[in-house]
């Protein structure tokens, strides 16, 4: 099963979290991506973009921060953050 956490944070708290978790056997790249669409729907926010940083420390730690320069529509928070917290274990 795959699994990833998103958190939405305002000032060094936690306003809103959701895990959404993807059964197919897709690839990864699109269980995020579909992932990150579902939170975003859920939230009632647009789908941020990815920077190049973002991908960076998406593919060296399994998280990354989606920040204001992510998002074409003002956002009331800091950043989103998303963070893959279980993998398939048969591939």
């Amino acid at each position: 099963m795959f699994r990833m956490w998103v958190r939405q944070w305002k000032d060094n708290h936690m306003i809103r979290d959701t895990v959404i978790e993807d059964g197919s056997q897709d690839t990864r790249t699109h269980k995020v991506f579909r992932a990150l669409e579902k939170a975003c729907s859920e939230f009632d926010l647009a789908v941020p973009v990815w920077l190049d940083l973002t991908i960076r420390d998406f593919k060296r730690s399994s998280r990354a921060r989606f920040t204001k320069d992510a998002f074409v529509e003002e956002i009331d928070f800091d950043y989103l953050e998303i963070w893959i917290i279980e993998e398939d274990t048969d591939r």
